[in-house]
């Protein structure tokens, strides 16, 4: 019951208790006028109607206070559980009065801020799992370009096509510590939707073969044959930027070779006209994704037991970096895979059509 109503409910019962008491008294004063009795009747019928009234206060103070007391002593207890960081506990929000609706509200804020606590060791410590990946890799790249540098100066590298290679692979190490500090910078960017592009309006079929040029002498290099069908018209163009969708493919294609697991590997990379949109799909030969890791891998820092268990390692946030990139190009990803035999990834990107109020500019 609410506090009002009970409020309500004591206000007539002291209106009217002293009403039907005095009105006995008249009826028995009335009765028992004119006979001696009547003056020690009217003081024992004063002294009964003060009891009844002291009685009848007592029971409403109790009644009110016993209600309120107890529900306000439950949520002080509540609040100090908070106060103190204690969130694994459950509020009492039975009933439907004023101090059921605070507990109500109390219980609210106590789910969200154990939600909050949950989420932020999370963060805490996919962060702390980033770095630790992001050392590792740096290390590796970093400890080759030393050892490499050292070959130079001590003159190991003694003919100019041996000196050529060692400064390839310094320049390529470079590239991979590169590639992973500015994965690091687009993951922090991501939260806060501030990741830079500058969309420009790009010829499908020219931005896609300048892509497998420069991917073909990479995968050339690690026994890797790329090949490339593009099943969509040469006048095709589509609104993206080219740096984020260039770092979409090498981010894919990258952990294609990455995963690979095999002497001979081989990199499709197809375009399809599918209406309004282009379809892209990138097919590997590798080692393929598990069934139950595959509806997880675009999860920030999820990385499959085949991952986890070999000795390759990554930072686990490229593919959620490609999924953003994707989605706010206005696109869409998704893949399929079977062990053993490889993977397909899929996204599709909007075809860029002129409207007729930018043809009758142009006119």
């Amino acid at each position: 019951m609410k506090l009002r109503d009970r409020l309500i409910i004591s206000f007539f019962i002291i209106l009217f208790v002293p009403v039907l008491l005095f009105s006995a008294v008249a009826v028995v004063v009335v009765h028992f006028q004119g006979q001696g009795t009547l003056k020690f009747l009217t003081v024992d019928l004063g002294m009964s109607v003060m009891i009844i009234l002291l009685f009848t206060a007592i029971i409403l103070i109790m009644w009110i206070y016993g209600s309120i007391v107890q529900k306000i002593n439950h949520l002080k207890d509540a609040a100090e559980n908070i106060k103190e960081g204690n969130l694994d506990f459950n509020i009492d929000v039975r009933g439907n009065d004023e101090f059921s609706e605070v507990a109500k509200a109390l219980e609210a804020m106590r789910k969200r801020l154990k939600e909050n606590a949950v989420e932020k060791l999370e963060t805490e410590n996919n962060e702390k799992q980033l770095i630790s990946n992001i050392a590792h890799d740096l290390k590796t790249p970093l400890t080759a370009i030393q050892g490499y540098a050292e070959g130079l100066l001590d003159g190991v590298a003694a003919t100019p096509e041996k000196q050529m290679s060692y400064i390839k692979t310094i320049y390529n190490k470079a590239g991979e510590m590169n590639t992973l500090l500015n994965e690091l910078t687009i993951y922090s960017k991501i939260d806060t939707n501030r990741i830079p592009y500058n969309y420009q309006k790009l010829n499908l079929s020219d931005y896609f073969l300048d892509c497998v040029e420069e991917l073909g002498m990479d995968l050339d290099n690690q026994n890797i044959q790329l090949n490339y069908y593009n099943q969509v018209d040469d006048t095709t163009e589509i609104i993206a930027d080219p740096e984020q969708l260039k770092r979409v493919i090498h981010n894919i294609v990258g952990n294609s070779v990455k995963y690979m697991g095999k002497k001979t590997g081989l990199i499709q990379l197809r375009l399809l006209d599918v209406g309004d949109f282009v379809q892209v799909e990138i097919e590997d030969n590798g080692r393929g994704i598990a069934v139950k890791d595959l509806p997880y891998i675009f999860d920030r820092m999820y990385r499959g037991d085949a991952s986890r268990n070999s000795s390759v390692r990554g930072s686990g946030i490229g593919l959620s970096i490609v999924q953003k990139i994707i989605e706010d190009h206005g696109g869409k990803i998704w893949a399929t895979s079977k062990e053993g035999e490889g993977t397909v990834m899929y996204f599709v990107l909007r075809k860029y059509q002129e409207t007729l109020h930018e043809q009758d500019i142009d006119n």
